[in-house]
């Protein structure tokens, strides 16, 4: 490192800031609001960092790091399970916000996380209609499992939920859809994605919103992002068996119904599950074999704005 580096972890809550420095190792509380952010971004500009690390919160990090990133200064949003992972392999069990700002400064100091663009707004609000129609999918699920062990009196009640449910979860598809063909971002994109049968509106407007970096990576790196990319674990003598880990859970989720799907009505997804079985792979890593396939093959269409072929290896393409 450096001698003129500066590394800061912003550890976030509700109703304030913790600020850690690296080198210093001095720490500082401010209130989590606009004109407390807009300050920040001026002093932080004067001291131009290395990096900022912050942990991504549930949204809470989301104006903050578009702040930020909005004022030229370098952000990492980071796995919350990779700050403590570090922190456990430095000894450093206690755990308080400042600790926690601190620590943050030291894991961007050692692991220097990559800084990748923030989403921007048309994103966010793609995003936002996801993760609405993601809640609403999980309430219809508790109230179609009470209805099973309803009485007559609670019946009524559950089913007319229900039907609201399914309702509005159709209003959302269709604002989902409204938002890919009228945005000029992605509607080249869909286009290109709404080829491959089994890729429906959900699954591109998944994608589109929470793996921005389709079209821009190679197959081995989207693939590792999306959490669908083979680890090893061998050690010694020993042959472990190849799982997959981490990445963006609800890009995998979406990628395993677009599978599923895909499955059925897509000839290149078809055969290759069919040789895949046939080779003894069990059911489940066969189709999480065509999983990647699928994602390799959208990532290839989009980085070289080719339309879908059947018959074209996309595999070699990236």
């Amino acid at each position: 490192m450096s001698n003129h580096e500066l590394f800061i972890g912003i550890d976030i809550a509700q109703d304030w800031l913790d600020l850690g420095w690296h080198p210093g190792g001095h720490s500082q509380r401010i209130d989590h609001s606009e004109a407390a952010i807009a300050g920040l971004c001026e002093r932080l500009r004067a001291e131009s960092p290395t990096l900022i690390v912050m942990e991504a919160t549930g949204g809470l990090e989301t104006d903050l790091a578009s702040a930020l990133a909005a004022a030229g200064l370098p952000v990492a949003v980071v796995n919350p399970r990779q700050a403590r992972d570090y922190a456990k392999a430095c000894g450093r069990l206690a755990k308080t916000d400042r600790i926690d700002a601190l620590m943050l400064a030291a894991f961007a100091a050692a692991i220097r996380p990559q800084v990748r663009p923030l989403p921007d707004e048309e994103t966010r609000a793609l995003g936002d209609l996801l993760a609405r129609r993601r809640q609403l999918i999980d309430i219809r699920v508790q109230e179609k499992l009470r209805l099973g062990r309803a009485s007559a009196f609670q019946r009524a009640s559950l089913k007319e939920h229900i039907a609201w449910l399914d309702e509005r979860i159709a209003r959302l598809d269709i604002d989902l859809t409204h938002a890919l063909r009228t945005s000029g971002a992605w509607c080249e994109k869909d286009d290109l994605l709404q080829a491959i049968p089994g890729i429906g509106a959900v699954t591109r407007a998944t994608l589109l919103a929470l793996l921005p970096e389709l079209g821009t990576l190679g197959s081995k790196e989207i693939a590792a992002l999306a959490g669908v990319a083979p680890f090893n674990r061998d050690s010694g003598k020993h042959r472990g068996e190849r799982v997959i880990w981490g990445g963006r859970a609800q890009v995998r989720r979406a990628l395993y119904m677009a599978a599923v799907c895909a499955m059925r009505c897509n000839p290149v997804i078809r055969a290759f599950y069919r040789h895949l079985r046939d080779q003894g792979k069990p059911a489940k890593v066969a189709l999480t074999a065509c999983m990647r396939k699928l994602l390799v093959i959208m990532n290839s269409m989009l980085k070289h704005h080719s339309p879908w072929n059947p018959s074209i290896d996309f595999q070699h393409s990236c």
